[in-house]
């Protein structure tokens, strides 16, 4: 799911996932049928992540476009000051200047509180989410008899350690679908690219 204003700080896991975490237990008797899953990529790409991933997005929107108009402000101010500098008088000049370093600060306060702010809820929205879809990955375990689940989703703390994985063992989409098919929420539409226009026929001499 791409991102405007560099966003979707999600919380990597980056733990190991058991199907007997909740209630510990006696190691089972025979092989340990292990499952990998990428947590946080699958709790992004359900029907309700993307949904509720997007109607964020539209919510924070309008402080995107005041920051942008207030840069392109502070863009043009400082060209015309540039352009304008050696004909204005010095105090002109002074007063122009720091009319833009006040702009500018402004600025730099505003995109800081609306990222902070929107990495706040994403964390929020990821939170209530995740716990969703570990109960459908938990009850999808232990129907399907694996032992240890591990995500491979990256963390700030250390990198994914998992080197291979037989394509078997993954079960990403498998609960994007499980949860999906639960949460009954539908898939987001899909933006059709332009068909590219017929071509012209060259004209009969």
């Amino acid at each position: 799911m791409k991102r405007t204003l560099a966003l979707i700080v999600l919380l990597a896991s980056g733990m190991v996932l058991s199907a007997s975490a909740q209630t510990p237990a006696a190691a089972p008797a025979g092989p340990t049928k292990v499952a990998v899953i990428a947590f946080q990529m699958a709790v992004g790409q359900t029907n309700e992540g993307q949904r509720d991933f997007a109607d964020l997005m539209k919510k924070f929107e309008p402080r995107r476009a005041k920051l942008k108009a207030l840069n392109d402000e502070v863009e043009s101010l400082t060209k015309q000051l540039q352009a304008q500098g050696d004909k204005l008088a010095p105090a002109e000049q002074q007063s122009r200047a720091a009319a833009i370093e006040t702009k500018k600060k402004q600025l730099e306060r505003e995109a800081e509180d609306a990222q902070n702010d929107l990495q706040q809820e994403e964390q929020q929205l990821y939170a209530t989410l995740a716990s969703k879809v570990y109960d459908v990955l938990q009850t999808y375990v232990e129907q399907q008899g694996y032992t240890v689940v591990f995500d491979v989703t990256p963390s700030q703390q250390q990198q994914q350690q998992v080197l291979y994985a037989a394509p078997s063992t993954v079960i990403t989409k498998a609960i994007i679908d499980a949860y999906n098919a639960k949460s009954g929420v539908p898939a987001p539409p899909t933006v059709e690219a332009p068909k590219p226009a017929p071509a012209r026929r060259p004209a009969a001499k």
